[in-house]
């Protein structure tokens, strides 16, 4: 049986290497996207043990969450995986009820019909086609 990825964008991409780089879990990494860190950057706030006063990088990320946020972490944790197939998931529903909506146009008119309301247009509507006639 052959292995079936999920597509994941390339922008959410960055964010499943920043969580296997710095050992982070799903909920720390939701929590830097909520916050709009840029995962390319975390490596400048990781504690890199050389650097005693900084905090490591998970313990940063809940501190920032816990200020902004009021809460310690999200109340639904989903890895970005989920993020990917559910964003997905929703732009296929999108696509297929724009597909299934037809505009009502009603019976389609009679080659005499559309001449009169073509020409009705030419005469300055309907009342400049009855004086017309």
């Amino acid at each position: 049986m052959a292995n079936k990825k999920s597509f994941v964008p390339a922008h959410l991409q960055h964010w499943i290497e920043a969580r296997r780089k710095f050992r982070l879990s799903h909920a720390h990494v939701q929590m830097a996207f909520e916050l709009g860190l840029n995962p390319k950057k975390l490596g400048k706030l990781n504690n890199h043990h050389q650097e005693p006063w900084k905090l490591p990088l998970p313990d940063f990320i809940v501190k920032l969450y816990r200020k902004h946020c009021g809460k310690d972490r999200p109340d639904t944790v989903r890895s970005i995986e989920e993020m990917a197939a559910a964003k997905r998931a929703k732009m296929l529903a999108k696509k297929a009820r724009k597909a299934m909506r037809t505009p009502d146009a009603g019976p389609p008119l009679s080659a005499a019909e559309s001449t009169h309301h073509t020409t009705a247009a030419t005469y300055g509507g309907v009342q400049g086609w009855e004086e017309a006639k």
